[in-house]
Formats: structure tokens, C-alpha cells, sequence
């Protein structure tokens, strides 16, 4: 994070620029180098109100106060696993890189009532620390595991098939957003078609369209997706509204740090290549006395104590047996 507190400094001391038209924005902190005029995220409540509310996201989940919830069944797809008929448009939209989807792909079951469809997905990440072989992805997902933070994190977010518009939907607590978090690790041949579009959205309005791809080659395989975690929240950009039904696997999704890098080298905050897009999360907020819910009882034990079971049973067996 030195990096980008050393631009914050620097920003101090330079002419501020006005926001668009005289009016305050929201922005990253990251952004404010740019604009030191927008709000950053802890100033964000002056702008919305419900960014000050008590049910916000993201936020940092402890897994050893996450509760157990039966009816946490598995997610059941439909169209995950086919391509839509219409293209993908790709925009750079000033905060990230967002895909607008055509409704078509849905989710039900896991806990939610009614059936679900995709209509947009979007990334968060950090930066680039160090340089050569010492060069690394800072953390930049914004949710947490017991304070730990990945790479990126990718949301896919769904509104209720009754409603038409997103808005109403957000109103009408009709939103759920499927989170995934993505570390370093293998190139990810899925994903080289989408990130092959980011040099044609480089600046903040920039669109461009691409061959859909289907949804299931960019998460975890089916298997993998069965261990998640549940809870109330509201979206982690403004307007912040809240009841919206949030989920988080367990297992990331994998990208190599070249695939990573793409996304902070070839994406601009601005209308120019003035300043990079990094650092776009907002920090965790409080959980207050909200419950997160896990849809597994022992799926989601650490790897310790997950291994820690078998000498126990077996020496149990032993027991009984004399």
C-alpha cells in the first residue's frame, strides 16, 4: 500500500481538480490523486445515505462464527453452460470493467426463493507490488476470510426474473450477487477472450462488444460450489442498497499474475491514460449483529482441523473396540 498512500501525498500538493460539472462524485481512494475533489469510501455516506446504514458490504468473514444453515442447498444453473445468443458488451464504466449479460443465464435453490437471472458482472482488484521476479498482485478483493484478502474478487450480479429493471429490483430486495474470489496461480485459458478486450476499453466510457462466452468456463467447476458462505448485505458501490442476498464460495477461481496485471495496466479511472484503475474495493464494513450463514457443517472447517478428524476416529474406533 505504500504506493499508493506515496500518490495520495503527492496529490496534497498539486491543483485540485473539479469533479464533473461542479458536483461532488463517489470515488476510490486510489482516485483521489485524480480528483480531489470526489468522495472516498468513508465519505461516501455524505453522498448516499445508505452507505451509512448498519447492514453494508463487503465484510470480513469469521469462520469460526459463521453458523451452520440446512436449507443451503446447492445452486442449480440454468444456461451457465451455454452461450447467449446476444454478444457481451464490455465497458469501462470509470470504477471497473463491467459485462452486461442478457437475463438469459439463471440461478435457484441455494437458499434463495424463486429463480434469479444474470444480468451483469464485474471485477475488483489491487495493484502491482514490487517489480521482476519480485512483482506480486497486492490484495484487492473486497471481502475477507478471517482477514485475509485475495488478489481480485469477480461478482456476478442477479435480480429477481419478476423484475424487469435493476433499479426496482434493488427497491424491492430482489437482488442476489454470487461472489467469487480469484488468487494467483495457472493461466486461465477461459478467461483469455475477455481479457484480450480490456486494450479496447482502456478509458472510463469506452465500450466494445465480444463473442459470449458461457458463464461456467469463468467460476469454479460445480463440485467446487458447494461450500459457500450466506449473508444480508447491500452493494459495495453507491448508492450502497442494502438487501441485497450475497454469497461467497470457498474455492477461487484461478488467474496467473500476467492475466492479473492485465487489469491494472491496460484500465484508466479517467478519459485518459493519465491515472491506472487499482485499488477499487471498498474496505470491509462492521457485520453489527448480522448472522453469516455457511451452507456446510464440515466442508468449511480449516484444512487443520478438517485433518485432525481422522486420527480422532480412528482412536475412537480403537477405544470401542477394547
Amino acid at each position: 500500500m505504500r504506493f499508493l498512500y506515496f500518490l495520495v501525498l503527492v496529490s496534497l500538493h498539486s491543483p485540485a481538480a473539479a469533479s464533473e460539472a461542479g458536483v461532488q462524485s463517489w470515488c476510490y481512494l486510489s482516485q483521489q490523486c485524480q480528483d480531489q475533489g470526489c468522495q472516498e469510501p468513508r465519505q461516501w455516506e455524505h453522498l448516499f445515505d445508505n452507505c451509512g446504514k448498519s447492514q453494508q458490504s463487503p465484510i470480513n468473514i469469521l469462520t469460526s462464527k459463521a453458523t451452520y444453515k440446512s436449507d443451503l442447498k446447492p445452486f442449480k444453473f440454468e444456461k451457465y453452460d451455454t452461450e447467449q445468443d446476444k454478444k457481451w458488451t464490455v465497458r469501462n464504466n470509470g470504477h471497473t470493467v463491467q459485462v452486461d449479460l442478457d437475463g438469459s443465464a439463471k440461478i435457484e435453490s441455494g437458499g434463495l426463493l424463486g429463480k434469479y437471472k444474470a444480468m451483469q458482472f464485474h471485477f475488483h482488484w489491487g495493484y502491482n507490488e514490487g517489480r521482476g521476479e519480485r512483482s506480486k498482485a497486492s490484495p484487492g478483493s473486497e471481502h475477507s476470510i478471517d482477514g485475509e484478502r485475495y488478489a481480485m474478487e469477480l461478482h456476478i450480479v442477479h435480480m429477481k426474473e419478476t423484475f424487469n429493471d435493476l433499479n426496482e429490483a434493488l427497491s424491492k430486495n430482489g437482488v442476489a450477487v454470487l461472489g467469487f474470489f480469484i488468487k494467483v496461480g495457472k493461466e486461465n485459458r477461459y478467461y483469455k477472450p475477455f481479457i484480450s478486450k480490456l486494450n479496447n476499453v482502456t478509458c472510463k466510457g469506452n465500450q466494445t462488444e465480444m463473442e459470449a462466452l458461457c458463464l461456467n468456463a469463468l467460476i469454479p467447476t460445480n463440485t467446487d460450489l458447494t461450500r459457500f458462505y450466506r449473508y444480508n448485505g447491500s452493494l459495495t458501490t453507491p448508492s450502497c442498497n442494502e438487501g441485497v442476498i450475497w454469497t461467497l464460495f470457498e474455492t477461487p477461481i484461478e488467474l496467473s499474475l500476467q492475466q492479473i496485471q492485465e487489469f491494472w495496466t491496460k484500465l484508466y479511472f479517467g478519459t485518459t491514460t493519465e491515472w491506472p484503475m487499482m485499488d477499487n474495493f471498498r474496505p470491509t464494513q462492521p457485520v453489527g449483529n448480522r448472522v453469516v450463514y455457511k451452507s456446510d457443517s464440515n466442508a468449511l472447517l480449516p484444512a487443520g482441523n478438517t485433518l485432525l478428524l481422522i486420527p480422532t476416529a480412528t482412536y475412537l474406533t480403537l477405544f470401542l473396540i477394547q
